[in-house]
């Protein structure tokens, strides 16, 4: 313990700032290969001392960093366990596609990054194997470790196991806005305010929204990913799952009021459906709805706007409000030998994630405001920002949002050609009214309820 304590306080300053460029990725795309058959090999058991193994690490990004520095769980794995990790490079649309290859002609493969289709859609394929013979390696029991993630982990679990086993959470959906247009402009109460007394409800995000527009013609009151983090703000999900197994909940009046709300949203022309990458620079939209990844752009474009990120607002009849985050995971490949050494690796992501030297070292990282010298600014964030950002991603520990259907392969979450007929059921639920393709919510329901029964049926 005292070595891991010494490496920390070493390491994370210096390394923080290699696993944010180099961990940034781990979006994948579906392969193309619809079934896929796994040689059958002996699992390993359990084992604490993993020394002189080495696993492959098969992604589209290195765990390093470009000019070769360890991130703090590499080091912590390297340096206290004696283990290696051997990067396999691989396309982001072809992560799939190369993970079957290399399995199927028996080359070695432990570790692959997480993404929404892991599960149940990749332990479905028989992509990945359960991480519960290796809780030792993990410390799931191991006091203090864990326990803000345990609600996390629970909500992840299928089929009887733990596939997935995250160390950490990342990037909570919010809605971006200026303080000094709503100010200057006379709407109404700061949202982030309201917020904090629990009165930032769908009813105060209209109102404030109606009035910005009310200003000019050119206004409108939100632009970017909007839909998913309404449909998620209701607390419920398009698809349940749990001892009976998966259920199809698109009905649940819940979600219908999320829809209707972007029906009006829509019909007042409150909506700019032109992508924004993060806050609009012209102040054409008074919100710009994404996760907090785009905080830092959106100071650095919007000097002295007095930025804030606020959560989705709740329906006006909840008590709690509900937030989406990004899981940082890794995942355990199918037959891998090396079960205890991604259980390890993984403990060692966890223990980084949950030292206070490493959220100093993140802190001081976030808030770090140069000057190029072009005279732009770098990205960053204010310390409220940051602290507020913090307890949004505690909120979503303590109380998942969560919908299994996003992991439900490519007919339920899949962009295809991206339009209303082929591209995913999640996707046309928002997309498909913010856009204009489709009129109501009604409608998409009726559209695609059958869709979703079947998929259920299936997976079931």
């Amino acid at each position: 313990m005292n070595d891991i304590k010494r490496l920390l306080a070493a390491a994370a300053a210096v390394t923080l700032v290699g696993a944010a460029t180099s961990c940034d990725s781990g979006k994948t795309s579906e392969s193309s290969i619809e079934e896929i058959t796994y040689a059958t090999q002996p699992a390993t058991k359990d084992a604490s001392d993993i020394r002189g193994q080495e696993i492959v690490w098969l992604a589209d990004y290195d765990l390093r960093a470009a000019d070769g520095t360890r991130p703090t769980a590499l080091a912590l794995f390297e340096d206290v366990y004696g283990a290696k990790v051997n990067f396999v490079r691989t396309e982001p649309d072809e992560l799939y596609e190369t993970l079957d290859s290399m399995v199927l002609s028996g080359d070695e493969v432990d570790m692959f990054p997480y993404e929404e289709g892991a599960v149940p859609d990749g332990v479905a394929r028989q992509r990945f194997d359960s991480l519960d013979p290796y809780r030792d390696s993990l410390g799931l029991d191991e006091e203090g470790l864990w326990d803000d993630m345990k609600s996390v982990i629970s909500t992840l679990a299928y089929d009887g196991g733990l596939y997935v086993v995250p160390y950490d959470v990342s990037d909570p959906q919010v809605l971006i806005y200026s303080r000094n247009i709503i100010s200057e402009q006379e709407l109404g109460d700061d949202p982030y305010q309201l917020y904090l007394d629990g009165k930032w409800d769908w009813d105060a995000f209209m109102q404030l929204m109606e009035a910005y527009a009310a200003k000019d013609s050119k206004n409108y009151g939100v632009c970017g990913d909007l839909g998913r983090g309404l449909l998620l703000s209701t607390g419920s999900s398009v698809v349940n799952y749990g001892s009976s197994g998966f259920v199809n909940n698109i009905a649940d009046p819940k979600l219908e009021k999320a829809g209707q709300l972007m029906e009006e949203i829509v019909s007042k022309k409150l909506y700019c459906t032109e992508w924004k990458g993060s806050f609009p620079a012209d102040k054409t939209s008074l919100f710009f709805a994404g996760g907090s990844w785009a905080l830092a752009a959106s100071n650095a474009g919007n000097p002295n706007s007095g930025l804030m990120a606020v959560p989705f607002p709740k329906a006006p009849d909840e008590s709690e409000y509900h937030i989406g985050c990004d899981l940082e995971a890794k995942m355990l490949v199918k037959n891998s030998t090396k079960g205890a050494a991604v259980a390890t690796y993984i403990r060692c992501e966890r223990t980084a994630a949950a030292s206070e030297e490493y959220k100093k070292a993140a802190k001081e990282l976030a808030l770090a405001e140069e000057e190029r010298a072009d005279g732009r600014r770098n990205p960053f964030v204010t310390e409220e920002q940051y602290d507020a950002i913090e307890s949004y991603k505690a909120m979503f520990r303590a109380n998942p949002a969560i919908d299994i259907a996003y992991g439900m392969g490519s007919r339920m979450y899949g962009s295809g050609g991206y339009s209303y007929e082929t591209r995913g059921v999640m996707d046309n639920l928002t997309a498909a009214i913010l856009s204009g393709e489709a009129g109501s919510w009604s409608e998409l329901r009726d559209d695609w309820s059958e869709v979703i029964d079947a998929e259920v049926a299936n997976f079931n």
